[in-house]
């Protein structure tokens, strides 16, 4: 039965509106001035080091992708690993009037094990960096616990309400079943929870039909209308948003230099086709008569390139000569202007291009990382907001609506800085000196939250152990005297005695 998509809001609208914005976001568009906007699919191809073949004139394209199979470098991975390395959430800590500011926060460092985000959190971060943003869906578990997922923008696609930036009025989910084989769809409102199946493969959607054709309504009955009920009164999906400060849909973190990856595709084959036909000298003989065999009627070569060869004949009128061979450093000159086009587009450090920087000093290659500590601190205020966002859903999955709208949660990252050990335990010291407070300066050592409550628990009984034993009472001190007096003293020699009167 026809799902009806005519009336705005009800699940059917949302079903072909979210599903049309989610199966276009896969494809490259083109504006009314030409340019293009990569889709999500061509922002992955790049990343896996897949950008389309360039097209040089008098070459065959099959000959073209020969060559690009040895002569592709993909910078593009490199410019999203840089951010994504220093990418590291190390817990949570919360604070209130009734908690102690700064603590970690237990149960939501134990509900980020659960769900293995230690792992999972760097495909959400990556998942953001090269695919504009990702997303994260929080759910109730059979037991009660909370569940968060990592899902892609290939599969997921949202709708902000009305005037917010934030609020979200619906999700979508779409996916195919491999088991089955057949497409099935998610909605969430803030108020009910609808699932969708059909047997297309490769569905469409139009935002004008009044009804979705193949489509069927697939729900567990959960109350009197045969939807389920969602809980938490909200969309359970977090957007974690890339670069929001240039599009509020997200922007890569490669998106800006593709075109620079291109030029170095075309130079890199370039300089290929001239180390095949140009980098070694070509001879040449003139006046040469050439014989033919006589069974086959082919021309016999009379001489062939050999290291340990020379070329002589006994006609006066031959001549020998060879062709230049092409000089290769401008092509490879050509190659590293591009790549440092794209270092200084994507505030990639030049030390992580091999060769672009020797013999400075760490201060120089700790300001040329200025750039790129800048934009992760940046990404990691967005981020950090996303998960903290994520963590109060959890709360509320778990049914603690107080820790629910604990806003004071805080996400703890690792210093995105490259520092050495000595760098660390120097500025400890200082910051001691400073009163900076014990468990502040551990953090900045870059310990976890987790491990620094271990290590508060060890360095009190580290102190427990230290403490001296305690010094005895008067009373206790002259009973020894006395009792020391009182012993018999055996072979004991008069100058003994004469030392203890002195």
């Amino acid at each position: 039965m026809p799902i009806d998509s005519s009336k705005v809001e009800s699940p059917g609208w949302w079903l072909a509106r979210l599903g049309k914005k989610l199966l276009d976001e896969r494809r490259d568009t083109i504006d009314a001035d030409g340019e293009v906007t990569p889709g999500l699919d061509t922002l992955q191809r790049y990343v896996e080091g897949k950008a389309p073949l360039p097209t040089l004139p008098g070459l065959d394209p099959r000959e073209v992708a020969e060559w690009m199979r040895d002569a592709r470098t993909n910078w593009t991975r490199l410019v999203v690993d840089s951010p994504a390395e220093r990418l590291r959430v190390t817990g949570f800590r919360s604070g209130g009037s009734d908690r102690t500011t700064g603590v970690a926060d237990e149960e939501a460092n134990r509900i980020w094990r659960e769900n293995a985000m230690v792992a999972d959190s760097r495909l959400v971060h990556y998942g953001a960096l090269t695919q504009r943003r990702a997303f994260v869906l929080v759910e109730r578990n059979a037991d009660g616990r909370p569940v968060m997922t990592h899902e892609t923008p290939r599969q997921v696609a949202v709708e902000r309400a009305q005037g917010s930036r934030r609020e979200l009025a619906a999700g979508l989910k779409l996916w195919r079943d491999d088991w089955t084989g057949d497409t099935r769809a998610t909605l969430w409102t803030p108020e009910r929870i609808y699932e969708f199946v059909t047997k297309t493969e490769s569905p469409t959607f139009s935002g004008r039909v009044a009804s979705l054709r193949g489509w069927d309504a697939f729900t567990v009955p959960r109350d009197r209308d045969g939807h389920r009920r969602n809980n938490f009164g909200e969309v359970p999906l977090v957007p974690f948003v890339n670069r929001r400060q240039i599009s509020l849909d997200g922007f890569a973190e490669h998106e800006d230099i593709l075109s620079v990856q291109n030029r170095i595709n075309m130079k890199l084959i370039m300089l290929v086709g001239a180390a095949k036909y140009g980098a070694f000298r070509q001879r040449y003989a003139a006046g040469l008569e050439v014989d033919e065999d006589p069974i086959t009627g082919k021309a016999i070569e009379p001489f062939k390139l050999d290291i340990q060869k020379l070329w002589t004949t006994a006609d006066e009128s031959v001549r020998f000569g060879e062709f230049s061979a092409t000089d290769l450093a401008p092509y490879v000159r050509s190659v590293e202007s591009a790549v440092q086009d794209l270092a200084a587009i994507s505030k990639t450090p030049p030390h992580y291009i091999i060769g672009a920087v020797v013999n400075v000093s760490g201060d120089a290659l700790k300001a040329a990382e200025t750039g790129l500590v800048a934009k992760v601190l940046d990404q990691c205020d967005d981020f950090g907001e996303s998960w903290q966002r994520s963590m109060r859903l959890a709360f509320k999955a778990a049914g603690d609506e107080e820790r629910a709208k604990d806003y004071t949660l805080e996400t703890v990252w690792r210093d995105p800085e490259s520092r050495t050990v000595s760098e660390l335990a120097d500025a400890a010291v200082k910051k001691q000196a400073a009163g900076v407070p014990w468990r502040q300066r551990m953090e900045d050592l870059g310990y976890t939250p987790a491990q620094i409550d271990r290590m508060e628990v060890e360095r009190a009984q580290d102190a427990l152990l230290a403490t001296p034993a305690e010094e005895p009472r008067p009373d206790e001190l002259q009973a020894r005297r006395a009792d020391r007096d009182t012993r018999p003293v055996i072979g004991r020699r008069p100058a003994d005695d004469d030392a203890d009167a002195a």
